[in-house]
């Protein structure tokens, strides 16, 4: 692969009308979801696919739902600190953020059945109902970086752009970034306008470059499910999630230093900073089947199959550029709001798992699941045509496995011990990292009513390019981490 065409694709400018509009990086974003739990199954790792008996199987394996041989309902809300280190240029930076949100709310309603068998125990003896809420990914993160580039300024893209459209349309775009960055100055003709390789930067390098960016949103689901079992043996589950995004980046990316704004002049300090706003929502659906076989009465099998995810998105950008001059001029442009509603089918997901119940002890766990990013798929529409984010998608990246272990310890009757670890497979082909996750937990149980906390340290690695010139282009390397705290309350009735 060459590296220009990948840079050309995740380099963050370049998700605008006047660029390269890329909504492939939102396609894979919105396609990395996990499964929603409770604290329970959060420390184990999230392998919960063989448990069943959990409040989780709502939005898991609801099969699971089978189990219950009661009433149940709980709420589990969670704190999460997000800490991001960087490097740039040699330069360390960091940011976090704290905040609260609501990972799991859910009931199950537990209805036995008449069996005609003599034997109580055979036939279908329950089906039980389940409605939850899930919060299934988490945007929420700051980000800074800066350091003194010595290659090249973000100018170089500007004027990169200006020779694309000079190019195809004889001059430069006075309403995008081509056309700003001529007014400001920042880059100039030298030689014919309509000459596409008569534009350059106008600024000297070294050149001091800061970045922050602002996230916030996230992906939840409602779900309804219902479980039923069979003689104790088998347990069937067929769930409906209806599907929310909520996504919101801002971003600052601020260059400092000296320019050729004159012919035969001297330079002349300067301050450009390139502003970008994206505001994306979005609704869909998607249905699970699940599966939970007892071979033996210490050993369950789960399999789930969760269905694409059809949603509907409606995205709004915008950028501006604004540039000071010392002891000279300053300019500012901010450009109309662009806004698109496309259709995204994220990929299916395959689960299988076991677990292995030591008598009275507790139990261990394990799952797999396969997703292939490559099937991501963003529909063409009168105002958009996707063939080049879908091809993007295919080239860029690639099927992943996700890993999950996990074990609970009865201590005795009241408390339970737990921990777990978990390997999300990285979507690309190149750059990033697997994210991986450590959890413990503790639970205490006394009468109808439970307590479970859980704690788990998220960590990954990501590469990012604040513009694309080619070969050179700058990067970022963010090492991600975070550390989650979930409480569950819950009630037996």
């Amino acid at each position: 692969m060459k590296i220009k065409y990948l840079l050309s694709v995740i380099a963050i400018v370049a998700i605008t009308k006047d660029s390269f509009a890329q909504y492939s990086q939102d396609a894979i974003r919105f396609s990395t979801f996990q499964t929603g739990s409770t604290s329970r199954i959060k420390a184990i790792g999230n392998a919960g696919t063989a448990i069943g008996g959990d409040l989780s199987s709502i939005s898991g394996n609801p099969a699971g739902l089978g189990f219950f041989t009661h009433s149940e309902v709980s709420l589990t809300p969670e704190y999460d600190n997000s800490k991001i280190n960087s490097s740039f240029f040699g330069q360390a930076g960091s940011a976090n953020r704290n905040d609260l949100n609501m990972s799991n709310a859910a009931v199950v309603l537990y209805q036995q059945l008449n069996t005609t068998h003599k034997d109580k125990s055979k036939g279908w003896l329950s089906i039980n109902y389940g409605a939850g809420y899930s919060r299934t990914n988490n945007f929420y993160e700051n980000v800074a970086y800066g350091g003194t580039n010595q290659t090249s300024s973000i100018s170089d893209y500007y004027a990169g752009i200006a020779k694309r459209e000079v190019s195809q349309y004889g001059s430069v775009n006075p309403n995008g970034l081509d056309g700003w960055a001529y007014d400001h100055v920042l880059i100039d003709n030298f030689g014919p306008a309509t000459d596409p390789n008569s534009y350059s930067s106008t600024v000297n390098v070294p050149v001091r470059q800061l970045a922050g960016i602002t996230r916030t949103g996230g992906q939840s689901e409602f779900n309804l499910s219902f479980g039923a079992n069979y003689s104790n043996k088998l347990y069937v589950g067929l769930g409906l999630a209806i599907t929310d995004i909520r996504y919101n980046s801002n971003s600052a990316f601020t260059e400092n230093g000296n320019a050729v704004i004159t012919n035969g002049g001297a330079p002349t300090d300067f301050s450009s900073t390139f502003l970008q706003s994206q505001a994306t929502k979005g609704s869909g659906f998607n249905a699970k089947l699940g599966i939970i076989y007892k071979p033996v009465q210490a050993v369950r099998l789960g399999f789930v199959f969760t269905s694409p995810t059809f949603y509907n998105i409606d995205d709004s950008y915008t950028e501006g550029l604004q540039t000071q001059y010392t002891g000279g001029s300053s300019y500012r442009n901010v450009s109309e709001p662009y806004q698109l509603s496309y259709n995204l089918r994220t990929p299916l997901k395959l689960a299988g798992g076991a677990s292995v119940f030591i008598g009275k002890y507790g139990f261990i766990s394990g799952d797999v699941e396969y997703i292939d990013y490559t099937t991501t798929h963003l529909s063409s529409n009168d105002s958009y045509t996707a063939d080049g984010d879908n091809s993007d998608i295919k080239s860029l990246y690639r099927s992943t496995v996700n890993l999950h272990v996990g074990a609970e310890i009865n201590v005795n009757s009241l408390v339970y011990l737990r921990g777990g670890y978990s390997q999300q497979g990285n979507p690309m082909k190149d750059l990033g990292s697997d994210i991986k996750t450590v959890s413990g937990g503790i639970g205490v149980h006394f009468g109808a009513y439970f307590i479970d906390a859980t704690y788990a340290r998220v960590t990954g690695r990501q590469t990012l390019f604040p513009y694309d010139v080619g070969a050179t282009s700058p990067f970022a390397d963010l090492k991600k981490t975070n550390n989650n705290a979930f409480l569950t309350l819950g009630y037996r009735f």
